[in-house]
């Protein structure tokens, strides 16, 4: 009985509409079968059952969850943030009574801990800059406050990647409970945080002290109904999907060299010509492979405007160059330019990274000069002709692709999970739509 299904049967005591008899027989079942998974349970499955019996006042499976919680590793912190002000407060009567019949003369600095709480404020209030205000003004570092991992489980995707970027904390570093950031990260299963620590160094083959690792932590709290799903060309996958597909390639893939950069004296022609590629690129990859561009463009921080007009739906095959600003500079329009290439320089090099099959299909589509293929009626006849023949061509290439990545994960023992397992059949429709 996993844990998704004992949070919805316990739900299901709540429902109206259910027959006395029928409720105290489902009650009955459910609570043996909760009181007995609760005391071998991990402490994090817990949490969401003792919100349940809070909220169904269930006393006998709360007071069971509190003592569990107590006599946890969990911090208080994580438990201030999870749980109901009265249920916290049960808790920490519990341990300081267990405490004091210990006689654990452990203390606690309150001025440390009072700094910390108010660096976790601020992150509350995606306030970065207060945040490097406060370690100026105390000896608590980003690690004392595992800010990163408050960061990496509360925060804006955005704020991660702010503070990462500060290059002061360790994004491998271990909590109280021997957990990594990316171990936090993997418990909310928040894509963009996944990648943003990664691209950051964190290690994915790290286990927690339970021999937990992050993608073992992402599967445990899929159902694999979800896993499974199949998900129509051009809709977004399943989070905690593609959570473990970022993972599992992760672990396979070979180490990856350094950040992007750039010439910053690269001439005009060719900042165009670099330009107008990687727009293309991008824009196909959010037509093609929608839940996969939008985690690489989060991570680079490439706004979802373009240089260039909506380039996958626009009728003309170069697309049409933005409104110009006429306030604006050379050396403005220059510097806003290598801004823009950087961006998507990164969103294409995190694709490759973490999505290699989706890259293999765009690198042939774009660099076989394909992108004509979307406006199938233009030109004569025997030009269309050509084309629907190329569009035939570029269906088996694709096919292709994902028959090779169904045999990399047969020898690897792993289950296929992309967004676009359906790009064949999809293609056709998108073309005829245009």
């Amino acid at each position: 009985m996993g844990l998704p299904t004992i949070i919805f049967g316990l739900e299901m005591l709540n429902l109206e509409g259910i027959s006395k008899k029928q409720l105290d027989s489902a009650s009955k079942f459910l609570k043996r079968r909760l009181l007995n998974f609760v005391g071998k349970a991990l402490v994090d499955d817990v949490i969401p059952i003792l919100l349940v019996a809070f909220h169904c006042q269930s006393s006998q499976l709360r007071t069971q969850c509190v003592d569990r919680v107590a006599r946890s590793n969990l911090d208080i912190i994580s438990i201030e943030k999870e749980l109901p002000y009265e249920v916290v407060e049960e808790i920490k009567l519990i341990r300081r009574n267990s405490v004091s019949a210990e006689q654990n003369t452990e203390a606690v600095d309150p001025l440390h801990e009072k700094r910390i709480r108010k660096i976790h404020k601020a992150l509350d209030s995606d306030d970065v800059e207060l945040v490097k205000l406060l370690l100026t003004e105390s000896d608590v570092t980003l690690d004392d406050a595992n800010a990163l991992h408050y960061a990496a489980a509360y925060c804006d995707p955005k704020i991660v990647t702010e503070v990462l970027s500060l290059g002061l904390a360790d994004v491998n570093f271990r909590n109280s409970r021997g957990y990594t950031v990316l171990h936090v990260a993997a418990m909310r299963r928040e894509p963009s945080v996944i990648v943003s620590l990664l691209n950051k160094g964190a290690s994915a083959v790290e286990s927690t002290s339970d021999g937990q690792s992050a993608v073992s932590i992402c599967r445990r709290l899929t159902r694999p109904k979800d896993y499974h799903a199949k998900t129509a060309q051009g809709q977004e996958a399943n989070k905690d999907r593609l959570c473990i597909d970022v993972l599992e390639r992760e672990i396979r893939r070979n180490p990856l060299a350094g950040d992007v950069t750039i010439d910053s004296q690269i001439g005009d022609e060719d900042l165009h010509v670099k330009l107008f590629y990687l727009e293309n690129r991008v824009a196909f990859a959010r037509l093609f492979f929608p839940a996969e561009a939008k985690v690489a463009m989060d991570i680079a921080n490439a706004e979802t405007t373009s240089e260039f007009v909506d380039l996958a739906s626009s009728k003309g095959s170069r697309g049409e160059l933005r409104e110009v600003d006429l306030n604006e500079t050379p050396i403005m329009r220059n510097k806003r330019l290598l801004t823009r290439l950087i961006a998507l320089m990164k969103t294409v090099e995190t694709g490759r990274r973490y999505f290699p099959n989706c890259s293999e299909v765009l690198d042939k589509f774009i660099e076989d000069d394909l992108p004509d293929l979307f406006h199938l009626e233009k030109g004569t006849t025997d030009e269309q002709h050509i084309k629907k023949s190329c569009f035939m061509e570029l269906k088996d290439d694709v096919q292709k692709a994902f028959d090779k990545d169904k045999a990399e994960i047969r020898r690897t023992g792993l289950s296929p999970s992309s967004s676009s397992s359906s790009l064949k059949d999809g293609l056709t429709k998108k073309f005829r739509k245009l």
